[in-house]
C-alpha cells in the first residue's frame, strides 16, 4: 500500500472512529440534567480537541517522525505485497481496538467514548496534511513510498521504488 494513501486512510478512519464514538456517547447519555451537563462538557472537549488538532496539523511539511521514516526507507526496484485491507488492520489495530472497546464501555460509562472521540479528533486533524507532504516529496524526488509488511508490534518500515518525476521548472506554462 502506498504510504501517502495509508496516511489518507488513517485520517479518514480516525475521523470515522471519532464520529462513531461521539454518536454513541451522546446516545447513551441520559436526558436528565446530568445528561445535559455531560453533553455540554463533551461539546467543549471536542471543540478544544479540534483546536489542538488543528494547531498540531497546521504545518504543510512532513512531521519529523514521517521525515525520518521516509529518509530511512529501503530502496527497491519491485513493489512490495499490496494488501491494503490487511496493511491497514495490521498498522491501525490500536484504533480499531479502542473504538470497539469505547463503544462497548458506553453502556457502563458514556464518558469513556466521549473522551476517546476527542482524542480521535486530535489525531485526525493533526495528521490531515501529511498525505500532501509525502506526495510532494514523491513528486519532487520521482519515487513512491510503500508500506512494507511488518509484524504489528514492530515499527513501520517503508520501501522506496522508482516513480515518475515531475518537471517543476515551468511556471504558468512558461519555461524558465
Amino acid at each position: 500500500m502506498r504510504f501517502a494513501e495509508f496516511l489518507r486512510a488513517t485520517v479518514l478512519l480516525c475521523a470515522g472512529a471519532a464520529s462513531a464514538l461521539g454518536l454513541v456517547a451522546v446516545l447513551t447519555s441520559d436526558g436528565e440534567d446530568l445528561g445535559v451537563r455531560f453533553t455540554i462538557f463533551l461539546a467543549t472537549w471536542w471543540f478544544i480537541a479540534a483546536v489542538i488538532g488543528s494547531w498540531l496539523g497546521r504545518r504543510a511539511e512532513a512531521t519529523p517522525p514521517i521525515a525520518r521514516l521516509l529518509a530511512t526507507s529501503r530502496q527497491s526496484n519491485s513493489l512490495p505485497e499490496l494488501h491494503p485491507g490487511r496493511m491497514l488492520l495490521n498498522r491501525l489495530w490500536p484504533l480499531v481496538a479502542t473504538t470497539i472497546l469505547g463503544i462497548g464501555l458506553a453502556f457502563f460509562a458514556p464518558q469513556i467514548p466521549g473522551i476517546a472521540a476527542g482524542f480521535a479528533i486530535i489525531w485526525a486533524l493533526a495528521w490531515r496534511r501529511q498525505y500532501s507532504a509525502v506526495q510532494a516529496i514523491e513528486h519532487r524526488d520521482g519515487v513512491e513510498f510503500y508500506v512494507e509488511r511488518t509484524p504489528p508490534g514492530r515499527p513501520m518500515q517503508l520501501v522506496r521504488v522508482p516513480g515518475m518525476k515531475r518537471d517543476l521548472s515551468s511556471v504558468n506554462g512558461a519555461l524558465s
